[in-house]
């Protein structure tokens, strides 16, 4: 799931036009609701857009299911889901084309230090999903510092090579590496081994490679001391939320229960979303192993709540980007002073915990 990064990394090397982007309906009917909204409805049905960073997969479960269990409808709202396109998330959020979209954290961080109107709203995830991977049977691969002189098969975002280098260099590595972009093909090219290692999402392409008979290894970048990050955010634009805050507190109180609904139940939430989205997951058995690991390690934060987010892991994680140089401005300046990271983020629309 890494193409939301691809399309969020463009946003840094050059301003994208702003394009129509293809957008339909969800076509699902929402079903009677098994809950009571935390939040009164609006007056009159409303609807609200969000971008996919990429095609469904199980990062965006909660919303699929808020809509099927009809939480959207009880508050008031119409979903509309503007699928994957070549035009950016945070390019459509900011441009007023899309209400939000999935992003992740450095996403957010790149596009709003570019003078984009993006805020991060709800992460659907507490813990990073992010690992470094290689082949199970690599024994020439037993920690990160043998990495050093190996081929990185990446995505060409700025973030990678700073976080692997800082990884290996703490394993006692000379964080030295080839780095050879090759975008969703990176995870082919480890298979095969003609790279290394690559950054798979470990609970959906290190479930895929297990079930093809290509197991990964992993290595978290939090146990060599690098900040923990958010891998996927739900994201907004300040002048749609103050412009709609109620309905985005409706909207997001709404997706929450999806998600809560999803961790609570998760082979019933893959097969929701499985089944509003036939041609694109065909892999059923990918779906709901994703979700079960999802439900038992990532949903929930250490108070056992989903979608908030710490203002620990921004200070941290946004900090690496700022020192590192990795943030730039609209006329692609870096950074000369840190920014205030509460702005990057909220959890001002979200009920009260």
């Amino acid at each position: 799931m890494k193409p939301t990064r691809l399309l969020s990394a463009t946003l840094v090397i050059a301003a994208l036009a702003v394009t129509a982007c293809g957008s339909d309906d969800n076509d699902s009917s929402p079903a009677a609701s098994t809950g009571s909204s935390s939040t009164a409805a609006p007056k009159a049905t409303q609807t609200v857009s969000v971008a996919l960073g990429w095609t469904p997969n199980t990062d965006y479960t909660g919303v699929y299911v808020a809509d099927k269990l009809g939480y959207y409808a009880k508050a008031g709202i119409k979903l509309k889901i503007i699928p994957y396109a070549s035009t950016a998330p945070e390019t459509l959020i900011s441009a007023g084309r899309a209400d939000l979209g999935f992003s992740y954290q450095a996403g957010v961080a790149y596009a709003r230090a570019a003078g984009k109107d993006v805020v991060g709203v709800f992460s659907p995830n507490a813990k990073n999903t992010y690992a470094i991977g290689v082949k199970a049977d690599n024994d020439k691969v037993s920690s990160p510092k043998d990495l050093s002189g190996k081929t990185y098969a990446g995505f060409g975002t700025p973030d990678e090579g700073p976080e692997l280098s800082y990884v290996i260099k703490q394993d006692g590595g000379s964080g030295k590496f080839k780095n050879v972009t090759l975008n969703t093909s990176a995870y082919d090219a480890v298979y095969n081994g003609k790279a290394d290692f690559t950054i798979p999402v470990t609970t959906w392409e290190g479930i895929e490679a297990k079930l093809v008979g290509k197991p990964l290894k992993y290595f978290n970048f939090e146990d060599y001391g690098f900040p923990t990050q958010y891998a996927s955010l739900l994201a907004s634009s300040d002048k749609w939320l103050q412009g709609n805050a109620d309905l985005a507190k409706a909207f997001l109180a709404a997706t929450q229960k999806g998600y809560e609904y999803s961790a609570a139940h998760p082979d019933e939430g893959a097969q929701i979303l499985v089944d509003l989205n036939k041609s694109a997951l065909k892999n059923t058995q990918l779906v709901k192993e994703s979700e079960e690991l999802l439900a038992k390690e990532y949903r929930k934060d250490d108070q056992g709540r989903i979608g908030y987010q710490d203002e620990t892991v921004w200070d941290n994680y946004g900090g690496f980007l700022y020192k590192n140089g990795l943030l730039v401005d609209g006329k692609g300046k870096k950074l000369t002073a840190e920014p205030d990271w509460t702005t990057y983020y909220t959890n001002d629309y979200l009920p009260a915990s």
